[in-house]
Order: C-alpha cells, then structure tokens, then sequence
C-alpha cells in the first residue's frame, strides 16, 4: 500500500512557477569559481518551479542524473525512483523486494558499463542494469555495509566510499581494492575525479588526494573549514577513530555543534579546483595553493553543508541545514523564492544539462530551474 501511496504524491505537483526569484549577481565576479560562468547566467532568475512529495518523514539522501537515459535516480530512506526528466513522471520504483540489498539509500551512481550502482545504509551496494540486480557485501571484498559514495574513473574502474575506507572496483575482474590507511580517515562520504584522473575523497577527518601514485592531505589546520567563530560544541556524533555506528545528526542537547574536518561533500569547479562541504566550517574553496572558507558570515543560511552541485552556468549551490545558497560573482545568496525552502536540511543536489538543479529534503524533492528576463 505504501507503495502505491508513494508513486501517487511522488508524481502530483505540489507547486508551479513563481515570479519571486532571489537577488544573486550583483557583486564582484571571483575569477576562481565563475570564471566559466556564460553571460547568460547573469540574466537569468532561479525559481522552484516543482516540488514533489514523496511522503511524511521519508528523507531524500541522494540524487543522480543519467543524461543519457534522460532520467534522475531520487535515493529515498525508504526506496529508489527512476523519474523522467521530459515528462517528470515515475518510470520505475525499487525496494528490497525488487533487489536493492537495503531501502536506505545514501549513495547513487554509474559505472563505465552503463550499470546503475546504489549505496545504502548498512545494507551493502547493489547494480542495475536492464532488469538484472547484483549485490556485493563484504564477503565480496567490500570495505563495508555503509556505503555512501561512487565515481567512475576514466580507466573503467569502480570507486567506492564506504565507512570502512574506499574500494576500487575493476568491473572486468569483479575484483575489489581497499584503501584505508593511505586516507586520512577511513570514513568516506564524498569523491571526485578531477580532469588530470585525480580522484578526491571526503572523510570525517579531512580530505585525501590519490594522484595514482602517491597520496596527500588536508585538514582544519590547513586551512579546511571556517573558525568557529559562534563557539558552538565540538561534534561528538562521529566514527573518528572507532568503529562505533553513528548517525547524522548535527545537535548535541538541542545546539549545533562543529567539526571542520568532517567534510559531507566535495564538488570540482571547471579549472580542477575543489569545493567542499562541511560540518559546521562551511564551504571550503581549495585552488590548489590555499583555502579559503565562507560560513554563514558570507552570506550561507547554515554551517553545515550536506550538498554541493554546480550547474551549467558555473553557478555554485550549497544544500545546508538552514536551506539552499547559491555562489556566483563572488557572493553567497539565500535562495529564498517564496520561503518554500528556508530553513529546510538539504540533504542532496543534483544538476542537470538543461540548466535545472533538483534538491532533496525531509518529504520532498524540488525542481529548481531558470526564468529569463
């Protein structure tokens, strides 16, 4: 029953087009992060244009878009859609049942062999491809049963971030590499693959770089993560150095609580530099050379920063624990279109060829897109 609930408020239209838009654009352009970014991007507003349920305290954790398929994989607490991204309709809805190893699904992603990989809380990972499952556990050779991050590297292969290290997988052999000492934390929530085949993990202790060769690292004292200028708690829900499970949750006693070093997201920009998430420092921007941070002192609605995404403008966002931020011309804006997203967790974002960013939440998943002048 359930399932037939799900599929109906997930395809019903919640919200149309607004005319409000926010106020982004008008500082000075940093030639870092928007030097890609096109002169359209400067006439255009940003504006909800969907939103969809998916059900009362059903989380949305992850999100991938599968251009050539023409469709957003949407990764649930509770299952796995396949939507349209022409008609904006549900193709398909998995479970357990269907073959996914477990409903939570934190990770999403795509192999060089066209199979679509799902990570999962404490359940292992499982791929699709056509109507064919198959799940991997750590009898398989994975690190282990929390797996919440994936990149396809260019030679073929397989990465896999769990909370036990990162896997490489070669798809032709089935067989699996593990890396845990060479990471600066085992605890692996976020990779990226830059264009020199670089690939980048964000853990809960600070971020590693594997150059196929050797391996380096940053952390708070390295400039990670802004200072903790609020005061606020040190984190004590973490994994760092134990094995000991955890959840997410960001409060201690009802306050927010910081932790530089713990880094939820990373995202390239177009030059290889690197955008990073984190708890409670903000984003970071790393060129290579330095860091540098922006907290909510620069114009972010949260510190803790679950998602990052850019789209094909070169404008950045940033899904935080007080709603969505966009970066562009040198500024942070709040998106604030009508206040349907203020103050909201926004877990995951995904970007699309067409310009469109979809963001997840507690009970819905927003279609945010572009209105010309």
């Amino acid at each position: 029953m359930w399932r037939k609930f799900l599929l109906f408020f997930l395809i019903l239209m919640i919200s149309g087009c607004s005319d409000n838009s926010d106020k982004a654009g008008t500082s000075k352009q940093n030639a870092a992060s928007t030097a890609q970014t096109s002169s359209t991007s400067q006439l255009n507003k940003y504006s909800v244009l969907d939103s969809y349920e998916v059900g009362k305290d059903v989380y949305v954790r992850s999100t991938f878009v599968d251009e050539e398929e023409r469709a957003l994989w949407v990764g649930t607490s509770i299952g796995v859609h396949e939507i349209d991204l022409d008609s904006f309709g549900v193709r398909r809805t998995f479970t357990r049942e269907d073959g996914l190893a477990n409903e939570y699904v934190f990770a999403i992603g795509k192999d060089s062999q066209d199979s679509i990989w799902f990570g999962t809380n404490a359940g292992g990972v499982s791929s699709l491809k056509g109507d064919k499952w198959k799940t991997y556990f750590p009898m398989h050779g994975l690190a282990d049963y929390w797996v919440y991050s994936f990149a396809s590297h260019p030679d073929g292969s397989l990465w896999i971030g769990t909370w036990a290290g990162v896997n490489r997988l070669d798809l032709d052999s089935d067989k699996m590499e593990t890396y845990v000492k060479e990471l600066i934390n085992e605890w692996v929530y976020a990779i990226e693959i830059d264009s020199k085949q670089r690939i980048w993990f964000g853990t809960e202790g600070g971020i590693s770089l594997y150059d196929g060769k050797t391996w380096k690292e940053w952390e708070h004292k390295d400039g990670l993560g802004a200072p903790n200028t609020a005061q606020l708690p040190a984190s004590t829900n973490t994994g760092l150095g134990t094995r000991n499970r955890h959840d997410l949750g960001i409060l201690n006693s009802g306050s927010q609580t910081y932790n530089p070093n713990y880094v939820f997201s990373l995202e390239l920009d177009h030059d290889d530099s690197l955008w990073a998430g984190t708890w409670g420092g903000g984003v970071s921007h790393f060129d290579g050379k330095k860091w540098q941070s922006y907290s909510t002192r620069e114009g972010l609605p949260g510190n803790v920063v679950y998602s990052l995404a850019r789209d094909k403008y070169g404008v950045l966002w940033a899904g935080t624990n007080n709603g969505l931020a966009l970066f562009r011309n040198g500024s942070w804006t709040v998106f604030s279109e009508n206040q349907t997203m203020q103050g909201l967790n926004i877990y995951t974002l995904a970007a699309t060829s067409d310009g469109e960013i979809w963001a997840g939440t507690n009970g819905k998943i927003f279609r945010i897109g572009t209105v010309k002048k």
